[in-house]
C-alpha cells in the first residue's frame, strides 16, 4: 500500500501538488509570444514612444517664432491651458457637438436597425446604401455637405426649404453646431445602425413570437424585451461612436473654422502647433487630449470585456 493510499484511507486530504506544463505547451505559448512580439513592438514605437515625446515636448518652452526662447518650462504649458478661457470653451464645444452626434446617430441608427431587422424584397441594397455614409472620408463628406447639401445659395436643403416658402439658412455661419451635427449624425448613423442590427439578429425570435401569442403588442415586446437585450449592445455603440466622434477634426477645419462655439479640443490643438507656432502649448493641449480620451477608451474596453467574455451577466 502507498503512502498517498494510507493517507486517504485515514481520512486526510493530500495536499494538491501543482500540475506540470508539458513541454508541448511551453513550446506553443512561446511561439505565440514570438508571433506577438513583432506586433508588439511595432505598436510601442509607432505609438507610445511618440506620447512619450509629446510629454517631454509639453514641459518645454518651444515657440517656433522664438526659437532662442527655447528651454524647459516647467508646468507653465498646462497652467496656460488650464487658465486660457479657450480650453473650456473647447471642452464644452467637444462634449456638446460629440453627446449630441452620439444621441441622434443612436437614435436614428435603432430605427433603422428595426427596420432592416425584417425581411423584404431589396433588403440588401437598402443595407448597402444605409452603410454608405459611413464608408465616406470625412473630407471628402464635409465638401459634400458644406457646399452641395448646406450652401446658402444652391444648397438642395435650402432649395427644399425654399420649395415649402421657407426662406434659406446660412448653416455654415449662422448655425455652425448645428452643421457639423448633422454632418457628424449622418456619417456616424450607420456604424450605430450596425451595432444594433447585431444585437437585433442576435435575439431569440421564438420568444418574441411566444409573446406575441400570449398577447404582448409590439411596444411592450419592444419595451420589456428588446431593449433589455439591446442594452449592451446600445453601450458599446455609445462608447465606441463617442471616442472617434472624438477624434474627428476633418469637418470643422473644413466647414467651420472652429468659428461660431465649434472649436473642440482636436481643432484647438491644431491651431496652437500650426497657426500659433507655439509647440509646448500644442503639446500640452495634446496630452490632455489624450488622457481624456484614455478616460473614455477605458470605460469602453470595460464594457467591451463585460460584453464578449462567456458567462458575464450584467445587473
Amino acid at each position: 500500500m502507498t503512502t498517498s493510499s494510507i493517507v486517504t484511507e485515514a481520512g486526510i486530504d493530500s495536499p494538491q501538488l501543482p500540475p506540470k506544463i508539458a513541454p508541448t505547451s511551453r513550446r506553443k505559448a512561446r511561439t505565440a509570444r514570438g508571433l506577438v512580439l513583432p506586433g508588439l513592438l511595432i505598436s510601442i514605437v509607432l505609438t507610445q514612444i511618440p506620447f512619450l515625446v509629446t510629454i517631454v515636448v509639453s514641459f518645454m518652452n518651444w515657440n517656433q517664432l522664438r526659437p532662442d526662447q527655447t528651454g524647459f518650462a516647467g508646468l507653465n504649458n498646462y497652467l496656460t491651458v488650464f487658465s486660457n478661457a479657450d480650453f473650456l470653451e473647447s471642452l464644452w464645444a467637444t462634449v456638446f457637438i460629440t453627446g449630441s452626434s452620439v444621441i441622434l446617430a443612436l437614435a436614428l441608427g435603432l430605427g433603422f436597425a428595426l427596420l432592416m431587422d425584417r425581411h423584404f424584397l431589396g433588403q440588401g441594397l437598402a443595407r448597402t446604401l444605409l452603410i454608405t455614409p459611413f464608408l465616406v472620408m470625412p473630407a471628402a463628406a464635409s465638401l459634400i455637405w458644406k457646399y452641395l447639401m448646406l450652401d446658402v445659395n444652391v444648397g438642395m436643403v435650402n432649395v427644399a426649404l425654399n420649395a415649402i416658402g421657407l426662406p434659406s439658412v446660412a448653416w455654415n455661419t449662422d448655425l455652425p453646431p448645428v452643421t457639423i451635427i448633422i454632418l457628424m449624425t449622418w456619417q456616424f448613423t450607420p456604424f450605430m445602425m450596425l451595432i444594433l442590427l447585431a444585437g437585433l439578429q442576435s435575439q431569440d425570435k421564438g420568444v418574441l413570437e411566444a409573446a406575441s401569442v400570449d398577447g404582448a403588442g409590439p411596444l411592450r415586446i419592444f419595451r420589456y424585451m428588446t431593449l433589455p437585450h439591446l442594452r449592451q449592445y446600445i453601450e458599446i455603440a455609445v462608447l465606441l461612436g463617442g471616442i472617434m466622434l472624438l477624434q474627428l477634426f476633418d469637418p470643422i477645419a473644413i466647414m467651420t473654422k472652429g468659428t461660431g462655439g465649434t472649436k473642440t479640443l482636436p481643432y484647438l490643438l491644431y491651431e496652437r502647433a500650426f497657426i500659433g507656432l507655439d509647440i509646448g502649448q500644442a503639446a500640452a493641449f495634446g496630452v490632455i487630449t489624450v488622457i481624456i480620451t484614455l478616460a473614455v477608451a477605458s470605460i469602453a474596453l470595460r464594457s467591451l470585456f463585460k460584453v464578449f467574455v462567456e458567462g458575464k451577466v450584467r445587473d
